[in-house]
């Protein structure tokens, strides 16, 4: 017999190998490339009959090979049902303590007092729009901190009476104690131009300028007309004037002596 002219052959090898043998070599290589990377001795759902076969007892499969179950549990089916199983146990048990973050502890600086601060008023010749102009003073802040500020209600606030009418802006920087200016309740125009802060690292001074929404003047409607025309048809209507306010003279009562 001739193997020299077949096809795929080669003078001292084999034959070619057929497709049945060509898959068994690969889910064997796959097996083994599995066991190296999943120890199926730690998986909960992975157990071997008294038949000598496996079976997962989540999918309640059986399988005859390592290879065979690994395939398994790389599969649709196998991955749907892990996800019913953790959902399932996390409803159930939603008392779980989850692990803890690790906590930042904030940094702790000693107060060294108020700063100094200068507030102007401001109005707009053209529209009246009124506006804020504060500078604060920090000649000793610490070496890369920048001062923040924030508009706090006046229900966040415990030291007096909550009142609807005004709102807190308060002003933080460290070393220094933080400080709060009252200022009224009225809605800030965000806009660039009417609405800004400036960090001065030279003169260590913080600005801020904000500006309030203009309210719509409210027109009162005119007086009714108390004289109001005739409806066409009709005779012309003259009220008679109300009677004079003077004193009338009313006539003594009579004798009443015996």
């Amino acid at each position: 017999m001739d193997f020299q002219n077949r096809a795929g052959g080669k003078t001292g090898g084999g034959g070619v190998a057929s497709w049945s043998e060509s898959n068994r070599d690969r889910r064997e290589r796959l097996r083994q490339l599995a066991l190296e990377t999943i120890d199926l001795n730690k998986d909960p759902y992975f157990m071997k009959n008294h038949l000598g076969s496996y079976e997962c007892k989540l999918c309640l499969t059986l399988h005859n090979n390592e290879g065979s179950y690994l395939s398994h549990t790389q599969g649709k089916k196998h991955q749907a049902n892990l996800a019913r199983r953790a959902a399932k146990e996390a409803k159930e048990a939603p008392w779980v303590i989850m692990p803890e973050k690790p906590r930042i502890e904030p940094k702790k600086f000693v107060k060294i007092g108020r700063p100094g601060y200068r507030v102007t008023k401001q109005r707009d010749p053209e529209n009246g729009q009124q506006s804020l102009l504060f500078q604060i003073d920090y000649p000793e802040i610490t070496d890369g901190i920048v001062p923040r500020h924030r508009f706090m209600s006046a229900y966040e606030q415990k030291i007096e009476p909550p009142d609807r009418k005004w709102q807190y802006l308060l002003f933080a920087a460290e070393p220094y104690e933080t400080i709060a200016f009252k200022v009224p309740s009225r809605e800030v125009e965000k806009t660039e131009s009417k609405f800004w802060t400036h960090w001065n690292k030279n003169t260590k001074q913080f600005f801020l300028q904000c500006s309030f929404k203009l309210e719509p003047k409210i027109i009162p409607p005119p007086p009714p007309n108390m004289h109001r025309l005739p409806h066409p048809g009709r005779p012309m209507f003259n009220p008679v004037p109300p009677p004079p306010m003077g004193v009338v003279p009313v006539p003594a009562p009579p004798n009443m002596g015996m």
